[in-house]
């Protein structure tokens, strides 16, 4: 072959290659932690920071709560209620274009948490948490006989959702919710004031520890690990600082329970939905004090002699962020990819389901938030990372909303995905994608 020749041919070769790895690495050559795939045209509907895009991978595939995603992309998630007799879908995207095109189920349970690590799956309904073992591909290996590893959680009706997260001890964490609002005697009852001590501590309103590698646990067996926590629905694991983070749902009703006291202004406003670090033997403090954003204090709770200014709770773990009241943090994800820019790495995205009871204010809420860490703690304000899930407002009722994010998982490229319990959509939001 002519000198010529082989040149344009060697030449054609780097052009191809080049071609290949813009088209894998939508960032460009070089970004190894960038997306294949393509944003939708309209960003699957979202209000996204420059530079990114977001697609829907599936719709409407029912209650869908927390999700996993495999080191290959595919992904698992937990439906709330079990559609067809499945509470588990295990979906994959066989053509690479970022979007379901394969789709089975299995797991006869709703439930609400799904975590995988190691060698196993595991999934719980509300009173239990089971595993499945994965293959090399971490798929699972016989999704018809789950291994227990605990049965007899609690589930009274109210904040009952089990989810999950594990530590790198072998560990395993699920928040026990309170069956509670306030601890009043006689539960959301105008007037009605709180039992001393709180009776619903002692099984609930708490995150409990148990081994991850330890079969047929009972609720016995596990441990307290922190309390004083109404309801935790979102939480994950920090790597960087080795410890478990939560988001509590603060307490409801300050003015329908004591209106002498709250306006419903007050009772729209508060109290603060709370990030919390927590470490073995952590009291968060409810059902005696709940925590004021705006004067930045623990206060006294209504049911315990507190007028919405009396402080409270000296012992009680201060809380790392405050967010607006009644948003439903329903996940939090601790982001170490690489994909994004810098300024995310190691900092918290918390999905907010959205309010129900903010009456007479329009319902908050339903979207995306970020906020940047460094050395384990908050280094700046939080910001709202993806918005535009309820659609065109005004919201006035949570039913109002076209979508409600719930859960949230990071890919294997970076990628950050979003679940909806709503319609069962599940978003991928990539950055620098063409």
């Amino acid at each position: 072959m002519p000198m010529q020749t082989t040149s344009k041919v060697l030449l054609m070769s780097v052009i191809a290659m080049t071609s290949i790895a813009s088209s894998v690495f939508a960032g460009g050559p070089g970004k190894p932690g960038a997306s294949v795939v393509k944003p939708d045209a309209d960003n699957a509907g979202l209000k996204l920071p420059a530079g990114f895009g977001a697609l829907k991978v599936a719709d409407g595939l029912g209650r869908t709560r927390h999700i996993a995603v495999a080191g290959n992309g595919s992904i698992y998630i937990k439906l709330d209620r079990a559609k067809n007799n499945n509470g588990i879908l295990f979906l994959q995207d066989n053509n690479g274009d970022g979007r379901v095109d394969k789709q089975t189920a299995f797991g006869n349970y709703g439930g609400t948490g799904i975590y995988l690590k190691g060698d196993y799956l595991y999934a719980t309904s509300n009173t239990a948490i089971y595993r499945y073992k994965v293959d090399a591909q971490q798929q699972v290996t016989d999704p018809e006989h789950p291994e227990t590893v605990v049965s007899g959680l609690i589930d009274r009706r109210q904040h009952e959702s089990k989810s999950i997260v594990l530590d790198d001890a072998g560990n395993i964490y699920v928040n026990v919710g309170a069956y509670s609002n306030s601890c009043q005697t006689q539960d959301r009852t105008a007037g009605s004031m709180g039992m001393q001590p709180c009776p619903v501590l002692d099984s609930a309103a708490g995150i409990w520890q148990f081994r991850a590698d330890k079969l047929n646990q009972v609720y016995g067996d596990g441990v307290r690990y922190a309390t004083g926590l109404r309801n935790v629905v979102g939480l994950d694991w920090n790597k960087s600082q080795q410890q478990l983070f939560v988001m509590q749902h603060g307490r409801d009703q300050l003015h329908d329970l004591f209106p002498a006291l709250y306006s419903e202004k007050q009772s729209a406003d508060l109290p603060a939905e709370c990030m919390f670090a927590v470490k073995q033997g952590s009291d968060c403090g409810w059902p005696y004090i709940y925590y004021d954003q705006y004067q930045q204090k623990k206060m006294l709770a209504p049911e315990y002699g507190g007028d919405g200014k009396k402080t409270g709770g000296e012992n009680a773990e201060d809380p790392v962020v405050a967010f607006p009241a009644h948003m439903a943090p329903n996940g939090l994800l601790f982001y170490t990819g690489t994909q994004f820019p810098e300024k995310y790495r190691n900092g918290a995205f918390i999905a907010f389901h959205g309010s129900w009871n903010r009456y007479p204010e329009e319902q908050a809420g339903y979207y995306v938030v970020f906020v940047p860490f460094k050395n384990g703690k908050p280094s700046g304000k939080w910001e709202v990372f993806a918005d535009g899930f309820a659609g065109k407002g005004p919201i006035k009722n949570p039913g109002d909303a076209a979508h409600r994010p719930c859960g949230l998982a990071q890919g294997p490229d970076g990628s950050l995905y979003v679940t909806d319990d709503a319609k069962g959509t599940v978003y991928r939001i990539v950055y620098n994608a063409k």
